[in-house]
């Protein structure tokens, strides 16, 4: 089965076994800093425009928070999302610790 075929058969998976929110936790990644280098862009066109039509304080103060306010949102993203691969990382070692305490029961 491929992967594409996979990722739908998980994504209709009623009983919730497999977990598709780790595989696509990457690109919702990659789309926030896209859109937050979009608005960064747009901050530092507004920026240099306020500049040329003489509104020299207003443009120089929008390209310098230009790339702080980049920063800050793909720092906000970051920390957004790590907190949802921590839960699925300590559900993957909980069942593995669970796997081994059943085996160690067993004679």
């Amino acid at each position: 089965m491929s992967k594409r075929q996979r990722f739908f058969s998980d994504l209709f998976d009623l009983s919730f076994s497999k977990y598709i929110t780790p595989r696509i936790l990457g690109l919702l990644y990659i789309l926030g800093i896209i859109f937050s280098g979009l608005y960064a862009l747009t901050f530092l066109f507004l920026g240099f425009s306020a500049i040329i039509s003489g509104e020299t304080l207003a443009g120089v103060l929008a390209l310098i928070s230009a790339p702080l306010v980049f920063l800050l949102y793909v720092i906000f993203i970051r920390v957004t999302l790590e907190p949802m691969i921590i839960g699925f990382r300590i559900e993957q070692n909980t069942a593995r610790t669970a796997d081994n305490t059943e085996s160690l029961r067993q004679p």
